[in-house]
């Protein structure tokens, strides 16, 4: 499977099955669309009147080269893997912890529905979150590597719990040959030097949450007194990244359709000082004012592509910064699982209720058919479980033909469940927007390299 595009003057060939990625010229990029459906003398008819036949002749050349190291124009291998990764028995290798069902801000588009997760407000007690840990050592098996996300709401909010549960980790860790990795996310509101402390001493990553531009953030996150909370929390943000040495933390925010031009909220807040910035696209009801529509796709591919411009200038001039959707690892890559069923919700990952409940993941939490079990009896809902092991892009109809598909590894779940009621399906403006941000994402590495950078 072949995809091609150009993108900031850039041609672009993606052999998709190899992963390979070719910049060239404007003779190969239109020989390609046609190399594997006609023969060499009717494909220099065709395009000799507008090059000049050796050109011609030499691209075809170049082009079986390619074709014969297997770069161009690859066999699918990973169909054939698919029984074999059917069958597999995956182990729980993460959690999120939801340690409070509770917030302090009302943020306007809170798929939790400002921390309740269709339920009551409650905290997680020590108890519970003491049994999720040995659920996950229990559920791991022979991985090491373990990961918890302290998660609300805010879990700020419960954070002496939080304290509680990573001192209990720490405390049976290595007798399990286990080694945790946490991470948390926040709004920031309750963030203190006490706490940085703490979280900078024990947290693996820091999600931090913030829109962008003042007037984009204080329209949709805001406080129980409709007070908007930049002014409250740029300034620990700026901190707590610099105490960090810009690493191992996200500034993550939302876009809607309140700030289409999206673009200049990631610049703001690069022009803040932070380094690592993901800026994700709202996924609400389709009747929400907020809510992306179809008819934006247009406005939004150009700011993406605005923006990997303008990523690329700043890198030049020794001022760049990672935005995680442009980040690609064209030289390897995720392994085969990552590549056919992405993020292993409902199967490699879990989320927890304060309550002990199982979840596949943080979307899913309190909708009834989704509950999975608890940590103290662990996952009585097996045939869900196999429902989700069984969700991979080979499944997927739509993803089946993809040219993006181990980019995305068949896009979120949840977000296809929301807005279709089965897990199998898509969301078709997650897969729109997902496939321009990986053609950005490959030019940017083009471009640099091109131009004598490294990404």
């Amino acid at each position: 499977m072949i995809h091609q595009f150009r993108c900031n003057n850039v041609n672009i060939v993606l052999d998709v099955y190899s992963g390979a990625v070719h910049v060239v010229d404007d003779v190969v990029y239109d020989l390609i669309q046609v190399f594997d459906k006609k023969e060499k003398e009717q494909i220099i008819e065709q395009f000799k009147q507008k090059y000049d036949e050796k050109d011609i002749i030499q691209a075809l050349e170049e082009i079986q080269a390619l074709k014969e190291e297997e770069l161009l124009f690859t066999e699918d291998p990973y169909e054939a893997f698919l029984p074999d990764f059917e069958k597999r028995n995956p182990v729980v290798k993460a959690l999120c912890l939801h340690v409070a069902h509770d917030c302090n801000l009302q943020c306007k588009y809170c798929f939790a529905g400002e921390g309740e997760y269709h339920g009551e407000r409650s905290l997680m007690s020590f108890e519970v979150g003491k049994k999720a840990i040995d659920f996950l050592i229990a559920h791991s098996g022979s991985r090491r590597n373990l990961e918890v996300d302290f998660f609300g709401g805010e879990p700020l909010m419960n954070f002496d719990v939080v304290k509680q549960v990573i001192e209990y980790a720490r405390s049976i860790e290595k007798e399990h040959e286990k080694n945790f990795r946490f991470t948390i996310t926040t709004n920031g509101v309750l963030l203190d030097e006490e706490k940085q402390k703490y979280i900078n001493e024990n947290m693996y990553n820091v999600v931090l949450s913030l829109d962008g531009r003042k007037e984009v953030n204080d329209r949709v996150r805001y406080t129980v007194n409709k007070k908007g909370s930049y002014d409250i929390i740029v300034p620990k943000f700026q901190a707590l990244a610099e105490s960090r040495n810009q690493e191992q933390y996200y500034v993550r925010g939302t876009f809607t359709r309140y700030n289409l031009d999206f673009a200049k909220d990631v610049l703001h807040l690069a022009d803040l000082g932070f380094k690592q910035v993901s800026i994700e696209p709202v996924v609400a009801p389709k009747e929400a004012e907020y809510a992306l529509q179809k008819e934006d796709l247009p406005i939004l591919f150009e700011q993406y592509e605005e923006l990997a411009k303008a990523l690329i200038k700043r890198k030049k001039e020794g001022q760049g910064f990672n935005f995680f959707h442009f980040m690609i690892d064209l030289s390897q890559g995720p392994c085969v699982a990552k590549r056919l069923a992405g993020c292993g919700s409902g199967s490699e990952y879990l989320a927890v209720t304060p309550e002990g409940d199982l979840y596949p993941c943080h979307q899913f939490v309190g909708i009834p058919e989704f509950l999975m079990g608890n940590v103290e009896e662990g996952i009585t809902n097996s045939s869900k479980q196999k429902e989700f092991q069984h969700c991979n892009v080979y499944a997927k109809k739509d993803c089946r033909n993809c040219w993006a598909k181990f980019y995305c590894s068949g896009g979120c779940a949840a977000n296809a469940y929301q807005f279709h009621g089965n897990i199998l399906d898509t969301y078709e403006i997650g897969c729109e927007l997902e496939k321009k941000r990986v053609e950005c994402a490959i030019m940017i590495q083009a471009k640099l390299l091109e131009e004598g950078f490294s990404n």
